[in-house]
């Protein structure tokens, strides 16, 4: 389900480094390939630069030194991240021609296919299938069903001139959105192909929710609710600063239950909504919902959330497919960030 809307799609290559940028933390893994295996040979959380609206040039090319030098400081080729904010994730039906031309017709038409227009912007395509009716391939006037991403055009050039100042080469920029699908594809792939399944991704301002249905995904929603919202919740509802907010959120939740439940609320409502949506336009039911981010390390969280879905919840692990080879410092530490890890590494897979 790979979806680089910048970058060379057929490029080969044995190791990637992801750097997914995020409103608060940016998330950056090293992986590398060997056959059929992967190999987790590093990772690093850093905390995000404070933008005052978009993403400045300056900030964060200091910010990409950072991370690179967590890495290790021996990296040049990064594949970027955008976040839920800075990008878009849609389904579409397009005419049946080359993705470099659907990109085209996107530049220049996309309120014709994405029902919105989007002035401005780079976009890359994914074809899914022919359109429904289809018979003996593709033929003149045929219809695809495709998955397009895309971004605005100045916020790719930042991001490009950031990373050469630092010294890499951003030579894939994709959508956190497409990270959740891409992750689970292979860290579990039975459930992926043959169940029916919602994907939740927790940020920091904002949440995912990814729906899948026999290895295809379906729906992909941005909900504006993320750990902040939570996490100031909990601070103002106590008196406490929000660090300490964060550690009762994550360490001891259950003490503060009356407090949680009902901050909660909105999120399971709009999660519930997208679940109806999807089960009522496909006819087919839910059977789990899966979380990831930050927040998924509460057990807690994800049970008070099952409560109002209705639905068996449960967090997993996008790393578990993967080989680690770490030092004894990050690979003690890799059960508990790896939930945080789940974009950028549905992005490595991606661009191998």
């Amino acid at each position: 389900m790979a979806l680089p809307f910048l970058g060379n799609q057929a490029k080969k290559r044995d190791q990637i480094v992801v750097i997914d940028l995020g409103t608060r933390v940016t998330k950056a893994i090293q992986l590398q390939r060997k056959g059929e295996a992967y190999h987790l040979t590093g990772y690093t959380l850093q905390d995000a630069p404070v933008y005052e609206r978009n993403i400045a040039v300056e900030p964060l090319t200091e910010h990409l030194k950072n991370v690179a030098h967590g890495l290790g400081g021996r990296i040049k080729q990064v594949s970027v991240v955008l976040g839920v904010g800075d990008s878009i994730l849609r389904h579409a039906e397009m005419p049946m021609v080359a993705v470099n031309d659907m990109r085209q017709m996107l530049k220049f038409n996309s309120k014709n296919y994405l029902q919105q227009d989007f002035p401005d912007h780079l976009f890359d395509a994914q074809i899914l299938q022919l359109a429904a009716g289809a018979e003996g391939g593709a033929a003149k006037g045929q219809k695809a069903k495709v998955l397009v991403g895309g971004a605005k055009r100045q916020l790719v050039t930042d991001v490009q001139a950031a990373a050469k100042n630092a010294g890499l080469v951003a030579d894939q920029i994709t959508t956190a959105l497409i990270g959740p699908a891409n992750a689970f594809e292979m860290a579990n792939p039975d459930t992926f192909n043959k169940e029916v399944v919602a994907l939740v991704d927790f940020g920091y301002k904002n949440s995912t929710i990814s729906i899948l249905m026999l290895g295809e995904l379906i729906l992909s929603r941005v909900v504006g609710f993320g750990a902040a919202k939570l996490t100031s919740g909990i601070a103002e509802s106590l008196g406490v600063t929000n660090a300490e907010a964060e550690g009762i959120k994550i360490g001891t939740p259950q003490e503060i239950e009356s407090t949680i439940q009902p901050l909660l609320t909105p999120l399971g409502r709009e999660l519930r909504a997208s679940i109806d949506f999807f089960e009522h336009q496909q006819d087919k039911t839910v059977s789990q919902v899966f979380f990831s981010g930050g927040s998924a390390r509460s057990d807690f969280i994800i049970q008070a959330l099952q409560a109002e879905l209705m639905v068996p919840c449960k967090n997993w692990n996008p790393t578990a497919f993967l080989t680690p080879s770490l030092p004894p410092q990050q690979l003690s530490e890799l059960e508990q960030v790896s939930p945080q890890l789940t974009v950028a590494v549905g992005a490595a897979v991606a661009a191998f």
